[in-house]
């Protein structure tokens, strides 16, 4: 089954972001996918009003949970729609979350996972000061669900440099993770290809990093590198900067073989505790 992750370059316009998304969620369609991975903050970003986004979605007012039923339905794919602001459920009037929600080919919501590590980070970037958490309230569950391409394992961007996340994932029997990401220049520079590798190599899993990748308003730069890693740490597809489509078949042999050659989750002797688990 194939597989598509993708690289944008959103900006502050959410109308105009969705219809980046739709024309590039149609690329993945008409190249094979079964499911495409949109990059975090896909609808928007340098928003100062994501409190309020999130609440117009809630109450059924706003564009973005409509379109993206729309387009699950009209191109007959799973989509994991990056993140969006989404207070909890039945709690419109609560703060957001940074969301990331798994929709089928009939345009259902199947899961939502809502970001646990907040990024309140200072980076040595022409914006300085990232809190997160100004906007978002954390998440307390780790998620995995089914689909046609395997049991997928939900995380976001920072996430990615917290194993122990990862781990509780592969316990709950993921066998792809979704990463995506808006990692800054200067930190994705540093770090990025070497947490996605680490985090395919730990869990034997798929990682599916889609990214946003050049300039948006804030200011923020972002890094790109949007990728599709296998189980054994290899890049297997990567787009440097600006929007793209990239695809890849899930080698659902190979998975196994490298599982039970090197059975690294049999041999684990710690184990992480105090986290919801949603399976």
């Amino acid at each position: 089954m194939s597989l598509a992750v993708i690289q944008m370059v959103s900006q502050s316009d959410v109308l105009a972001n969705l219809q980046q998304a739709r024309s590039l969620l149609e690329q993945a369609a008409a190249g094979g996918a079964k499911l495409a991975v949109l990059p975090e903050n896909f609808a928007a970003m340098g928003r100062r009003d994501m409190a309020a986004i999130g609440r117009a979605e809630a109450l059924g007012e706003g564009p973005i949970l409509p379109w993206l039923k729309q387009a699950a339905r009209d191109l007959r794919l799973w989509i994991v729609a990056g993140t969006l602001p989404l207070p909890p459920v039945d709690q419109p009037e609560a703060k957001s979350n940074a969301c990331s929600l798994l929709v089928d080919d009939q345009g259902q919501f199947v899961a939502r996972y809502d970001k646990l590590h907040l990024f309140d980070v200072d980076v040595a970037d022409n914006r300085g000061r990232y809190r997160e958490s100004d906007d978002y309230a954390h998440g307390n569950r780790v998620v995995v669900a089914d689909t046609p391409v395997g049991r997928v394992g939900l995380t976001v961007c920072y996430d990615l440099r917290f194993p122990e996340l990862y781990s509780e994932l592969r316990a709950a029997g993921a066998e792809l993770i979704t990463a995506p990401s808006a990692f800054t220049a200067v930190t994705g520079a540093a770090h990025w290809e070497v947490l996605i590798r680490a985090r395919a190599i730990e869990t034997q899993c798929y990682v599916l990093a889609a990214a946003q990748g050049s300039v948006h308003p804030g200011p923020r730069e972002t890094y790109g590198h949007a990728a599709i890693v296998d189980p054994w740490g290899r890049i297997v597809a990567q787009q440097d900067q600006g929007q793209g489509v990239l695809l890849a078949e899930r080698d659902s042999s190979e998975q196994a073989s490298i599982r039970a050659r090197m059975p690294v989750f049999s041999h684990r002797r710690i184990f992480s505790q105090g986290v919801q688990r949603l399976a």
